[in-house]
């Protein structure tokens, strides 16, 4: 059975294309194009089921055809509108740090440098030109900038990310909580 924590959220499939199965595939990351992995997990009423790709082309940036083995229909390819696609991790493991999106490091713990473990990163928020990691902290949501040059190191085979943040920034979320 796969788990939430083997996989990560790469995309959506919006709808089938044409009457051969062929699904439109937004994605946020091309992992798939770049690692030695011939699958996608989609995840269906709450379960992780793994998919072979038969082929796949680029249409932008942003969007691709998908065939999957077994989906020869457009009929069959309906049932897959709107559905999460998912990268299994260990081979996105395979790419190295820098070819990674931030989706990635959802499920890794934040350590500083000099605060020390932080909690636990839940989601990554790409909707400003900023991108954040939401943090856990012990219940509470901390907005960490994910910004390469405040991360100090990544060990993905122990899911910590190591940060040297800029002294005052997590005293400013205190400020916050004061003022509420």
């Amino acid at each position: 059975m796969i788990k939430r924590e083997d996989v990560y959220k790469i995309g959506l499939f919006n709808k089938p294309h044409g009457i051969h199965g062929e699904l439109s595939f937004t994605f946020t990351d091309d992992i798939f194009d770049r690692a030695d992995c011939d699958y996608l997990i989609c995840r269906l009423d709450d379960i992780f089921v793994p998919f072979f790709i038969e082929e796949y082309r680029f249409r932008s940036d942003s969007t691709a055809l998908v065939k999957l083995e077994g989906v020869d229909t457009a009929e069959r390819a309906r049932m897959f509108t709107n559905v999460e696609v998912y990268f299994p991790v260990k081979h996105a493991e395979e790419a190295g740090p820098g070819e990674l999106s931030w989706d990635f490091f959802v499920g890794f713990r934040v350590e500083d440098v000099r605060h020390g473990a932080l909690g636990k990163v839940t989601d990554v928020d790409t909707s400003t030109v900023n991108t954040l990691f939401v943090v856990d902290r012990d219940g509470d949501e901390l907005l960490i900038p994910a910004q390469e040059e405040l991360i100090a190191g990544i060990d993905q085979k122990h899911k910590i990310i190591t940060v040297d943040l800029p002294e005052g920034l997590l005293s400013l979320d205190e400020c916050d909580d004061e003022e509420s």
